[in-house]
């Protein structure tokens, strides 16, 4: 574990390339909806992951691995105050970020401003792994802020911060997947994973839809605060993704991306 905490952003990128190509894989063997217009979508998607990041990397240059290392040195948090088992304060503190994000989600989705930014996630017209690395930088960097006050306030150990990461950009790229599982497998795996058809769901234009399934990793917080929707009124074939107010060709380039926060409600 020495290895993994000290190669960190080398083994972050070696999982998200490698889950992003696999799930493009599979969405290419086995697709669930046929999907239009990759090259306008997967440029202006894979465009703002790369300006997420580079923000990221100039505002905020510490991220959560560096905040948690500076917690566990001055002794704050929760977990640097008493005396706990590595494995429980790992599992408390997974668990607890996936809780939280779970709670900061729907909130992105109750507060009028911030909704115009998480909008702009909404916005994609079709639904593929590519939709999971479609977020305002912005909402990243408030996302980054509040993942960091939680590590502090948890004490969160290093490794927990690095486990959570990995598994909520690896998760993340496989639920928005436009992959057809098998849906005696799906049942199963929804169970203890957000499955894409589980978060297909989310991305319905319909705002009755698009307010369920909150979860990005696992599925338990939307069944225990009663957020749950198991499928989508007209089907995964005939529901429609995105949102009717931005369904223009144009409305997908990686400039209005960047200005539609700005644009009416």
């Amino acid at each position: 574990m020495e290895w993994a905490l000290s190669h960190e952003p080398g083994l972050r990128l070696g999982v998200f390339v490698g889950v992003l190509a696999l799930m493009l894989a599979l969405e290419a063997l086995r697709p669930r909806r046929a999907v239009t217009g990759r090259g306008l979508r997967w440029s202006a998607n894979a465009g703002m992951v790369l300006l997420d990041t580079i923000l990221l990397r100039v505002l905020l240059p510490v991220g959560a691995m560096g905040v948690a290392a500076l917690a566990q040195a001055r002794g704050w948090g929760l977990f640097n105050a008493i005396a706990a088992p590595a494995w429980l304060a790992v599992a408390v503190s997974f668990l607890g970020f996936d809780c939280l994000i779970y709670w900061q989600h729907r909130l992105f989705h109750r507060i009028p401003g911030l909704w115009r930014l998480h909008r702009v996630h909404h916005s994609d017209i079709a639904f593929d792994a590519t939709t999971a690395l479609r977020f305002h930088p912005v909402e990243i960097l408030l996302s980054m802020l509040v993942k960091m006050t939680a590590v502090v306030a948890l004490g969160a150990p290093a490794v927990a911060v690095l486990l959570f990461e990995i598994a909520l950009n690896a998760t993340a790229l496989f639920n928005h997947a436009n992959l057809k599982l098998p849906l005696s497998l799906d049942r199963v795996l929804r169970k203890v994973l957000v499955t894409p058809d589980m978060h297909r769901v989310h991305h319905s234009v319909l705002r009755s839809e698009h307010d369920r399934n909150f979860g990005f990793n696992l599925p338990w917080w939307d069944h225990l605060f009663g957020s749950y929707t198991a499928q989508p009124a007209a089907g995964h074939k005939g529901m429609t993704i995105g949102l009717a107010q931005f369904r223009d060709a144009a409305d997908q380039r990686l400039g209005k991306l960047l200005t539609q926060p700005a644009r009416p409600l």
